[in-house]
């Protein structure tokens, strides 16, 4: 129970880091780029795209897993949907009203963001009670090709990239493929797996004492 707890607490955390990326407006990470790409498309909001995006990838998950719990699954459904209502109630209701002129201090937002939604992913992930279905899905695929974490997660944010600019060419939108995008690109992947380990490793410190 107390790991649960802990991970939706994290879930809360990451949410808030995902909305501070996407108020800095300096583009956002390639998975919320199509989201938002969705959302404007659609005139959903984007939390509600974010949950049917990670539903998506959920289904995916429970496909893959020889060993079906249901008392998991539930939950990640459960901690998804939170999630985006999470991300709906930061972004329009408490940061909906704040306006942020100067370039440097949206990109320093953004980077925060970026830290704070990788970080907290990557600790998710380790505590493995209700981790995120994307993560999930690619380290079953990892662990079912032998293959990393990283390059599969690095797929998903190719194709994230390549459907958000096809959206917004296709209707007129706009760009959300920019200098963000790029940053989180080549940080966010790598600060999930570097948060995912080191904190499995100190999990396991008591018990190697």
């Amino acid at each position: 129970m107390k790991k649960v707890i802990q991970s939706i607490l994290l879930y809360i955390v990451s949410a808030i880091g995902i909305s501070l990326t996407l108020k800095a407006d300096v583009g956002v990470s390639s998975f919320n780029a199509m989201n938002l790409s969705i959302s404007e498309w659609t005139s959903i909001k984007v939390g509600t795209i974010t949950f049917i995006a990670n539903l998506i990838f959920l289904i995916g998950y429970i496909c893959l897993c020889e060993k079906k719990d249901f008392k998991k699954f539930t939950l990640l459904f459960i901690s998804i949907l939170f999630f985006g209502m999470v991300i709906n109630f930061f972004l329009y209701t408490i940061f909906g009203t704040i306006h942020i002129e100067n370039y440097f201090v949206r990109i320093g937002l953004f980077i925060f963001g970026a830290i704070l939604a990788g970080g907290t992913t990557g600790i998710i992930l380790s505590l493995d009670i209700i981790p995120f279905p994307i993560e999930s899905l690619c380290l079953r695929i990892a662990e079912l090709t032998k293959r990393s974490f990283s390059q599969y997660r690095y797929c998903v944010d190719l194709f994230s990239i390549i459907l958000s600019i096809t959206i917004s060419l296709l209707y007129n939108l706009p760009i959300n493929i920019r200098e963000g995008t790029i940053i989180s690109f080549f940080l966010l992947s790598g600060i999930i797996s570097y948060t995912r380990l080191k904190f499995e490793n100190y999990q396991l410190k008591p018990n190697t004492q």
